[in-house]
């Protein structure tokens, strides 16, 4: 069975996390991706992020651009700017992760490049959106996390605030991009009529404080941080010590508390009406809290591990080593393996989607340039000297 992008292609006119995860999810389901790169500038800036960067690459720059083409083109040239809207006319949508003021100054919405093809979409992931006082300014995963409050949620209420260690709006935003893309395609393939996609890191942080907005907005709730990276509503939700390391429970539902109690030898917890639900769990928190704590010290986290598992939702605190040797890792195939000419064996994680009675194939991230004269040649039919002339004019 064929994926369900095969035919689709989609140049690609960005860097760093946010954009390049968008569009490998996009090409491992099956669409031609094209990364435009910059020859001026040495291509994607994540080619050369440490600790692990050789000329023009990186283990960075392959985790986030497998099964990608290279084209090396310089867009603000005169010739650039006809390459790209000869590729405009055979393409489906154009994909950007720049700032929100250089897209139109570049010529990359729909405004700009319907006339070289009615029907392709422009896809937007800025920072802060095209238009508005901060259209202009950089925007950045960790800026975000600040802006939209999160990291005053997280972390030691004893402690400053604190980032999440993984880039989740980069890439909860490069899903949403991924998806509004997809559907102005097929918006576009029953219509005949393209149209701009916009996506930004701020709008998407925004959008996912969900549950604690509306608490905000309509009743004026303000979280707080708490020990134990604990629930702001849920008692025992949280992070607890073991004998020799963390542990983390759900009881999302009140049989879970039940279940717990039973597991741990707490009866008397269980059957004392101070604790009956989640309402007055929550009012006596701290009582709750102390007590189930001093009973996980004495066991290791695997212990409660065995004994938890399956009837109280948990999980142990990995480190990164660890994670990478959960059982379920092995079990649902998320490592995959590509070969490059000086990594050698590259193992990274898989794409999160899957697709019944297809085969997903992964192939490393592309050379700086790698596919430029493929695609002049194939797909514009430039010629030799034609291609020669453009690499020494630097346009390629």
């Amino acid at each position: 069975m064929p994926l369900p992008l095969e035919g689709v292609r989609i140049l690609a006119i960005s860097q760093f996390g946010a954009g390049p995860y968008s569009t490998m999810v996009l090409a491992e389901l099956g669409a031609e991706v094209i990364k435009v790169e910059d020859p001026s500038v040495g291509g994607d800036v994540s080619r050369s992020v440490p600790p692990y960067a050789i000329e023009h690459d990186s283990l960075y720059f392959q985790s986030f651009n497998r099964n990608n083409k290279s084209l090396t083109l310089n867009l603000k040239t005169k010739e650039g700017r006809e390459i790209i809207e000869k590729l405009v006319g055979i393409s489906h949508a154009v994909f950007n992760n720049l700032r929100g003021d250089q897209v139109s100054k570049l010529g990359l919405d729909y405004a700009s490049l319907k006339h070289a093809n009615p029907k392709i979409v422009c896809c937007s992931l800025t920072g802060f959106g095209t238009s508005g006082p901060q259209a202009s300014e950089p925007g950045y995963d960790y800026l975000m996390q600040a802006y939209a409050g999160y990291m005053s949620l997280t972390g030691d209420p004893q402690g400053p605030p604190v980032a999440c260690g993984v880039s989740v709006i980069d890439h909860a935003a490069g899903f949403a991009a991924m998806l509004g893309l997809v559907a102005a395609v097929y918006a576009a393939e029953k219509t005949g009529e393209g149209r701009d996609v916009e996506v930004s890191l701020f709008d998407t942080a925004f959008s996912m404080l969900s549950y604690l907005a509306i608490w905000n907005l309509n009743r004026g709730y303000e979280p707080v941080r708490r020990t134990g990276s604990a629930h702001q509503t849920l008692v025992p939700v949280q992070t607890f010590r073991t004998s020799d390391g963390y542990l983390v429970i759900f009881c999302a539902k009140e049989k879970f508390w039940g279940e717990l109690c039973t597991i741990m030898q707490l009866e008397e917890l269980k059957a004392d009406e101070r604790f009956a639900n989640f309402a007055q769990r929550f009012e006596r928190r701290e009582l709750v809290i102390s007590t189930l704590q001093k009973t996980f010290l004495t066991k290791t986290t695997d212990d409660w591990l065995k004994v938890l598992r399956g009837k109280v939702p948990c999980a142990p605190v990995n480190d990164l080593s660890r994670a990478m040797k959960e059982p379920l890792v092995m079990d649902r195939e998320l490592i995959v393996e590509t070969q490059h000419s000086s990594f050698g064996q590259i193992r990274q994680v898989a794409s999160p989607i899957r697709l019944a009675g297809t085969n997903m194939k992964h192939r490393r991230a592309p050379g700086l340039g790698e596919h430029t004269t493929g695609i002049l040649k194939n797909y514009l039919g430039y010629d030799d000297n034609a291609i020669a002339d453009l690499r020494q004019r630097q346009v390629v």
